[in-house]
């Protein structure tokens, strides 16, 4: 990735997975398959980038460890999601999709 530490992003989604839900990762794997792409222009990446760091960096509005601790990044992610909704392909969404049913099942 660009401008966020892409091992920090895999830690941070394999550490979240059963806590944050299916609905968070969901997002952050939207928009970081989304950032993949080289089509992407960059002020739609400087969005998900932005995204993504508030996602993985360990403080944040309401700390993860809490109950409903993952609403805050939810928020962003989907505010991003919003943002940037028309470069999350098909395609993105098949990776995203293949990850969720080997972490969540069908």
């Amino acid at each position: 990735m660009n401008t966020i530490n892409e091992t920090s992003f895999w830690n941070k989604i394999k550490k979240a997975v059963k806590s944050a839900g299916q609905e968070v990762i969901e997002k952050a794997l939207w928009l970081f398959y989304a950032a993949q792409d080289p089509n992407v222009p960059l002020a739609a990446k400087t969005t998900i980038y932005t995204a993504l760091a508030y996602f993985i960096l360990p403080t944040d509005l309401i700390p993860d460890f809490l109950p409903m601790g993952y609403t805050d990044d939810l928020g962003v992610l989907i505010g991003a999601v919003s943002t940037v909704s028309m470069y999350i392909t098909e395609e993105v969404k098949q990776k995203t999709s293949a990850n969720l049913k080997q972490w969540f099942g069908e």
